[in-house]
């Protein structure tokens, strides 16, 4: 397991880092420093399906490849919402104790609780919303193909 950074780890404030910038490895760079790995390779797909994003309203939903890249955007921004829950919902021992270590104990507050429900409602309304998009695309292209077999 990867070693936190020295100094006090707030659970509410890497709960709403997660929250907002976790799709980046904002939260990873929190906790763990700017040494973390799989910090620096939390951007790259992020960026790839922004990528995805800009191809679509530049061309069109036509565009396969947009098709193909705006899913990983999703699936980076629905991680991060399962970061933010994670970290929001571990119990305050638990975090001390992995965070914290020979710290002084502190309490989160209802602020982190509002991080988690945003979090749910982001997460599932973006998670549902790459599945709605993928399964679209996928079933027009094959009606597509299926009626260039049928001519």
């Amino acid at each position: 397991m990867k070693k936190p950074s020295p100094g006090y780890k707030s659970k509410t404030l890497a709960t709403w880092i997660a929250l907002l910038g976790g799709s980046l490895g904002l939260h990873r760079f929190y906790l763990y420093g700017f040494g973390d790995l799989l910090g620096w390779l939390h951007p790259w797909p992020t960026l790839v399906g922004a990528w995805g994003v800009h191809r679509m309203l530049e061309l069109g939903q036509d565009d396969r490849l947009s098709w193909l890249l705006i899913p990983v955007l999703g699936l980076m921004l629905a991680q991060a919402m399962l970061a933010a829950i994670v970290y929001g919902l571990m119990p305050d021992e638990r975090w001390n104790e992995r965070f914290n270590v020979g710290q002084p104990q502190h309490r989160t507050g209802w602020d982190t609780v509002l991080g988690v429900v945003l979090a749910l409602m982001v997460g599932a309304g973006v998670l549902m919303a790459t599945i709605a998009y993928s399964m679209q695309r996928y079933f027009e292209v094959q009606t597509e193909e299926a009626y260039k077999i049928s001519q």
